[in-house]
């Protein structure tokens, strides 16, 4: 079918799209893709990545931070796709749950507006982690990055979403990055201050990184940015700990608890749930990855592991071509996951 007169072949106009767009915005930046709606699983043609993670206010996530990365960079993409606009999008971010209020409010006509968006979904980063991760099957995720949470389902509408965490750097995510890097910089100060459970190789790192510690203070409290900071140091403890350090192995070993820990707080039960983890905490390889598998052996000795399928911005590729298909069979909620059909401003 030919574009509509007066429009330019790669213009968005009005009609089923078979392209759909996917977004992934955490701690570290703005990730975003296109994808076929009839072929989900294949790899994206485009994608982009803003290294700015979105700033939150007393609204929560700023939604006018947020498009003035996104629609740039999704027009930019949509061009090179040969797409006339979007029949679905799905939008995973980091704070959906409990800050996402302005993005509810404001995303649902600037995207219809913009690119003729007829199904939208907007979900928790937990929430497309997962659907990379499993798909749509019953289970449990693990998504460790700048944070940690845990989400699971029994794809029941009763049963839901049970999370666990997530709650930030301040109350919680434990085992995620930030609080690594903050237990390896805990741990420099104290040997800095000749107080027991310092590690003097977590001292030269942290200085390697940040210069003399007696100025993290200055560097760390006043930065909007402090989760991604911190986690930024989760590498040099991981280093320390394939070193044989032992302060640094306690805290891998602690984190991999505290991930195991959340995975078994939402894991269904029954031995036909996959347990997965997903994140870019997983790169830090074996270091964590030893404790964290004995660790869930231990607490879901019944689960079934399963190797993560794909990453959250697949995940939220698959979620919006299931949408844009009528094949959503994960539980809908109005905090982690809103499907809404906007209307053009």
């Amino acid at each position: 079918m030919g574009e509509p007169a007066g429009r330019t072949p790669d213009a968005p106009g009005p009609g089923p799209s078979p392209w759909v767009l996917g977004i992934d915005s955490g701690g570290s930046g703005l990730r975003v893709a296109v994808a076929r709606a009839d072929a989900p699983g294949a790899r994206p043609p485009a994608s982009r990545t803003c290294d700015e993670p979105v700033r939150t206010g007393p609204a929560g996530i700023d939604a006018e931070h947020l498009l003035s990365q996104l629609l740039p960079v999704a027009e930019e993409l949509r061009r090179e796709a040969g797409a006339h606009g979007f029949a679905a999008v799905c939008v995973g971010a980091a704070g959906m749950a409990s800050l996402g209020q302005d993005l509810r409010a404001r995303l649902p006509g600037a995207l219809a507006t913009a690119f003729g968006v007829r199904h939208l979904a907007l979900a928790a980063d937990a929430v497309t982690a997962y659907a990379g991760a499993l798909g749509q099957r019953p289970g449990a995720v693990v998504a460790a990055g700048t944070g940690m949470i845990a989400l699971g389902t029994d794809l029941t509408a009763e049963g839901g979403w049970r999370r666990a965490d997530g709650w930030g750097h301040l109350l919680g995510d434990c085992g995620g990055g930030a609080w690594i890097g903050r237990a390896g910089l805990e741990a420099a100060m104290r040997a800095y201050d000749g107080r027991p459970g310092g590690s003097a190789a977590l001292l030269v790192r942290a200085e390697a990184v940040f210069g003399p510690v007696t100025g993290l203070p200055g560097v760390l409290y006043p930065r909007p940015d402090r989760p991604a900071v911190l986690a930024s140091f989760a590498p040099e403890v991981a280093h320390c700990a394939a070193e044989d350090n032992a302060v640094a192995r306690g805290i891998m070993h602690a984190a991999a608890g505290h991930i195991a820990d959340a995975a078994a707080a939402v894991c269904p039960p029954g031995d036909q749930a996959a347990v997965g983890c997903t994140g870019g905490l997983l790169g830090l390889g074996e270091p964590l990855l030893a404790p964290l598998r004995r660790a869930l052996a231990e607490r879901l000795p019944h689960a079934r592991p399963a190797a993560a399928a794909g990453s959250p911005l697949d995940g939220a590729l698959a979620i919006a071509a299931a949408l844009a298909g009528d094949r959503l069979t994960l539980p809908v909620d109005a905090q982690l996951l809103q499907i809404t059909r906007p209307a053009p401003g």
